[in-house]
């Protein structure tokens, strides 16, 4: 989260220095900041000061920097309980120097805080200049910040993460005892047994440091697991006694204390069908160009999709700039589960930066009293084009229109004016260029393009018409 974070405000033209406790300056330098590798230098001079360490450590984190902050700092917590951390950053943090308890109720491996909660635990009479301009930071990004109290905060995640977590641990936990095939029972799947599953993934593919810390360092969590507990037992006996009726009651209790469980069927509904339907739109892409992005890695792959399978795609990638020869028509099979297709905005721009263009230029004569710009538009509508711009605006000079110009020069570019004015004389010329991606073939392309032109009435002009028979204007 510390590098997420990193990223964050970087973007947002802070400067950014990064600490750790190993010492490793890698980080720093994939990150392109510097690393504070004297603390207890880089600490004083510093605005914001943010604690983002594991959860067993935060409040000696805290006793060891907080003293040293100047007057008018801020200093904030990135931890996933914040009694114990925002009573530490009391206790050791100077009185002139503000705090912020903040849990970012996401992880690093999304993309965007546009969407997420950021819960927010300011103190009275310590965060009353940073913490408006914090808040206004994050919900200028798009996140959702919530405001609370160290205890609520403590008391809500117990459940939001404490029983959750603890919930699909153990789900994980007792699959591995009945030494139970996850990959075979996925080809039995319904939908919502399969979001469960990646969800217990998820989980535990994760430090499970962390997860261990969640657990234990908050005290509610134990609270928690007893009436979790204490459930599991009475719905077995419920179960091995037969007991419909009994299990009946207690469903609807549960779902009269749920509340809108209707709300909740159609916000899981949406979820399904959006899983269903992000495959269908990669089934019905096979032998097209697609571009899929790796949740892990970052890295974008792009190419014509060949086949797709129940949980991996076969692409033929495409030869951007500077790749091998050798690899050229390289077939890769990817995990489906590992991707996310990319939008045709975001394909269209890979494509416009990676791939070798073809550019070509169209001269036309367009009809009389017609836009260039709104002919320009009209082509811009090919997706097979990075790019289409005016290159050359030109038109007859008339009788008159030489104002201002000298008479020879004016016989030279009307020579036939004794000749009658044709109408297309009258029209003005334009020239569109055009860049073709290098995906495609750019003859078929520029037919194609060619083609738009004289549907909308203009008339295509010699390309080899010498150039002393044209007079530029400045657009």
């Amino acid at each position: 989260m510390g590098q997420w974070f990193t990223r964050f405000f970087k973007e947002r033209d802070y400067e950014v220095t990064v600490w750790g406790k190993s010492g490793k300056t890698e980080i720093a330098r994939k990150l392109e900041v510097p690393f504070a590798s004297d603390l207890e230098e880089a600490v004083p001079i510093s605005d914001i000061v943010i604690v983002s360490v594991p959860i067993n450590v935060t409040e000696e984190t805290i006793a060891e920097i907080a003293p040293r902050m100047k007057a008018g700092s801020l200093l904030m917590d990135f931890t996933s309980i914040k009694v114990k951390p925002v009573e530490a950053m009391r206790k050791f943090a100077p009185s002139e120097v503000e705090i912020l308890g903040t849990h970012p109720m996401f992880g690093p491996t999304i993309p965007t805080i546009r969407g997420q909660t950021v819960i927010l635990v300011p103190v009275k009479g310590r965060s009353e200049k940073w913490f408006p301009r914090i808040r206004e930071l994050f919900e200028e990004g798009g996140a959702n910040v919530e405001i609370t109290t160290a205890a609520e905060h403590d008391r809500l995640v117990s459940v939001v993460q404490g029983l959750t977590h603890f919930t699909y641990i153990t789900i994980g936990t007792t699959i591995d005892r009945l030494n139970f095939d996850v990959k075979r029972s996925r080809k039995f799947v319904s939908p919502v047994y399969d979001i469960m599953l990646d969800f217990v993934g998820r989980i535990l593919g994760q430090n499970p440091y962390l997860y261990a810390l969640i657990q234990m360092e908050n005290p509610g969590v134990l609270e928690v697991h007893d009436a979790f507990i204490t459930e599991c037992e009475e719905l077995s006996k419920l179960v091995r006694a037969h007991d419909e009726e009994g299990f009946v009651k207690k469903m609807k209790a549960a779902a009269k204390q749920y509340g809108d469980t209707a709300h909740a069927l159609r916000k899981s509904d949406k979820l399904i069908n959006s899983r269903i339907a992000e495959y269908e739109t990669i089934l019905n892409s096979v032998g097209k160009v697609c571009g899929f992005s790796h949740f892990y890695s970052g890295k974008i792959h792009v190419g014509t999709l060949e086949k797709v399978g129940s949980d991996e795609i076969t692409l033929t990638k495409l030869v951007s700039k500077g790749t091998s020869p050798h690899i050229k028509n390289k077939l890769v099979k990817l995990k489906l589960e590992n991707l996310r297709l990319l939008s045709e905005s975001e394909l269209w721009e890979w494509r416009k930066e990676n791939l070798e263009h073809s550019t070509r230029d169209i001269s036309v004569l367009i009809p009389e009293g017609a836009d260039p710009i709104v002919i320009l538009k009209a082509i811009n509508t090919n997706k097979q084009l990075a790019a289409c711009e005016i290159s050359d605006i030109y038109k007859r000079i008339n009788q008159e229109d030489h104002k201002g110009i000298n008479q020879e020069e004016y016989k030279e570019f009307n020579r036939i004016e004794t000749k009658p004015e044709r109408k297309e004389d009258k029209r003005l010329g334009v020239t569109y260029r055009i860049t073709v991606f290098g995906d495609c073939d750019a003859n078929s392309v520029e037919a194609d393009i060619t083609s738009l032109l004289c549907g909308l009435g203009c008339k295509i002009r010699e390309k080899n018409l010498r150039q002393k028979e044209k007079l530029r204007l400045k657009r």
